[in-house]
Formats: C-alpha cells, structure tokens, sequence
C-alpha cells in the first residue's frame, strides 16, 4: 500500500459549516489556489457530488481530472481518481472531528502516484504542501464566513 501524508487544523466553526464549505465544489476556485474549474459530473440522491471534474494548476503540474467522492456520514468525504492526464492514481480524504465549543478539527490525508517519476520524498513534501495550502484555504474561507 502507498504511503500517504496527512496533517489536521482546527477551524473556528461548527463542522456542517466545514462541512458545507467542502462541498460547495463550484466554489473551490475562490479559496483552492490550485483549482481553477470544478465541474460536478454526477451527484447521488441526498445531492451530493459524486464525480467531479477539476482542473487544476500547481505550477509544474497542470491536470484535467476526474474524481469519484464517498460521503461517509456528516463528517466524513473521501475521494479517489476516475481518469486524469497526469496521475496514476489519487486518494484522499477528510475528516471532521469536535474540538471545543464551536471548533472543528479537519484532518486531510492524501496520496498521489504521478505518470512521471518521482523521488517518493520529493512526492510526500509535494503532498504536503497541497494539504497544507488547502487545509490553509478552507479555514480563510470558513472563518470569513458566506460570501
């Protein structure tokens, strides 16, 4: 199995706001620095993405991607990749847990297998600079509140 990186942060809101803000696909450009189109494909019965289709731009890397989402409960969404031009493979997840009055704990793991080859230490230090930058993002966002 591949390793994965991972890190948490606690955001100053209730977790459906988290939650909420996760969710909102169409609006991942506004707070993602790497996401410049999010399109959902396909959603299931409650409403929920289940494929959508990002296309990204983290500099070295730009891709076209499609991603299949799981919604496990209130507080859980993972994700894993259905077709992309860059990637072998991508998966990932978050996970919302209490932490204090009207706080949220979000910890976000991810594992990517790129077409190109790469040192596995140069792709767990890449992996942790997206998780990092997004786990950044969804708390400005969050906290600003509904824009």
């Amino acid at each position: 199995m591949a390793e994965h990186t991972s890190s948490s942060i606690t955001i100053e809101a209730a977790a459906a706001d988290v939650m909420g803000v996760i969710a909102d696909f169409a609006r991942y450009p506004d707070w993602t620095g790497e996401v410049k189109e999010a399109e959902v494909l396909k959603t299931d019965g409650q409403g929920r993405a289940e494929q959508v289709r990002l296309v990204m731009d983290a500099g070295a890397i730009k891709d076209d991607q499609t991603l299949a989402y799981t919604w496990t409960g209130q507080h859980e969404v993972s994700w894993t990749l259905v077709k992309s031009q860059m990637l072998r493979s991508l998966d990932g997840s978050y996970l919302l847990a209490p932490a204090g009055p009207g706080a949220t704990e979000v910890t976000y793991r991810l594992t990517v297998d790129v077409k190109i080859p790469m040192l596995g230490m140069i792709k767990r230090k890449a992996e942790k600079v997206i998780i990092d930058r997004a786990l950044a993002g969804l708390k400005k966002r969050v906290e600003s509140g509904p824009k």
